[in-house]
This record gives structure tokens, C-alpha cells and sequence, in this order.
């Protein structure tokens, strides 16, 4: 099954509609979708190292709307959908103590959140609910997911040949290394928030 979704990823690169369907994705990812972009960048990017770039700016940009769209959940209906979305994640005992951090550490949370494994839905969603400044937010998550983004371009694109040879040799295993990075980020945000 992996290595079908990733051969479906590689071969979906060169089509027209990739980057729309990753794009989609990054975007529901930064508000309810619990999957990151990343399975589709790190394939798609391997795939044509020559759009490494493209492709880090796609997810950038629809990461960010898609932040938004996770701020106007937290900012207008943090009473019913976006309670549900933190409690889904079992972070809901913690949501006030960091409302207030963000007070004084807005710009730092996003900034550091935004680049880790930490689902980034919950960044977006607690920035609305606490009311943190959208042109700050915006400002900040377009360094925040653009530092993630194109740090994945920038290697995929240097290394991508060796890189694509590695992971195609243990997909298992990287596919298992990628859900490992993804668990202790939902963890160290239970522990952090």
C-alpha cells in the first residue's frame, strides 16, 4: 500500500493537477486534516527536482490561507468547531494557560510551532481563539511554514537523487521514521501547549 501511494505521488508530479492537490492539501492540513503536506512535497519534489521550489511555494502559500481559515474556526467558532478540533487532539485542558502565553509570546509560538511537527492546525485555530493580531499571524506563518517548506525543497533538490534512491530502498522504514516525528509532535504539543 506504501509503495503505491508513493508511486501514485511520483507519477502524479508531472501532471497538471499535482500541485492543486497538494496545494488542497497543505491548506486542509493548516485547519481540520490531520495530514501533513509533506506526503505528497517529499514525493512530488523527488519526482521533479527541477519544481523543488514551485512546490515549496504552493504548500507555503496554501499552508498560510489555510491558516487562516484555522484562525477564523478559533476567532468565530471556537465554541463549536474548533472546541471539537482541540478536543479531538485531547488538548483542550491546556487551551487557556496558552491563550495567555500568547499574549506575550504570539510571534514566538507561531514561529517555532509553525517549523516542528506539531500539528499546525492547532497553532492556527488557538491564534483566532486567543485573538492574536492577523497581520502578525499571517506575517509570521508565511517565515514559520516557508522555513519548513523550502528547507524540504532545498534538500530534496541537492540531494534529491541520492535521497529519491534512499527512501525508495526502506520506504517502510522512512514512512515509519515520518509517523514516529508526526506522534511526538501531537505529544510534545499535549506536553508543550
Amino acid at each position: 500500500m506504501l509503495r503505491r501511494l508513493y508511486d501514485w505521488c511520483v507519477n502524479t508530479a508531472g501532471k497538471p493537477h499535482a500541485a492543486w492537490i497538494m496545494g488542497l492539501v497543505s491548506f486542509a492540513e493548516s485547519s481540520f486534516f490531520p495530514v501533513p503536506p509533506d506526503i505528497m512535497l517529499i514525493p512530488m519534489t523527488l519526482a521533479r527536482p527541477d519544481k523543488a521550489w514551485y512546490y515549496a511555494t504552493v504548500c507555503t502559500l496554501t499552508s498560510v490561507a489555510g491558516g487562516l481559515l484555522g484562525y477564523f474556526i478559533g476567532a468565530v467558532l471556537y465554541d463549536s468547531v474548533g472546541h471539537w478540533l482541540i478536543q479531538l487532539y485531547g488538548l483542550d485542558s491546556g487551551v487557556e494557560e496558552f491563550r495567555a502565553k500568547y499574549a506575550q509570546w504570539g510571534a514566538l509560538i507561531i514561529l517555532v510551532k509553525g517549523v516542528t511537527p506539531i500539528p499546525y492546525k492547532l497553532i492556527t485555530i488557538t491564534s483566532g481563539f486567543a485573538g492574536y493580531n492577523v497581520f502578525l499571524f499571517v506575517f509570521f506563518s508565511i517565515i514559520a511554514r516557508g522555513m519548513r517548506f523550502y528547507l524540504v525543497a532545498f534538500l530534496l533538490n541537492r540531494y534529491g537523487m541520492q535521497a529519491r534512491k534512499m527512501i525508495e530502498e526502506r520506504l517502510g522504514f522512512w514512512v515509519t521514521v515520518s509517523a514516529v516525528v508526526i506522534v511526538i509532535g501531537i505529544v510534545g504539543a499535549v506536553y508543550l501547549f
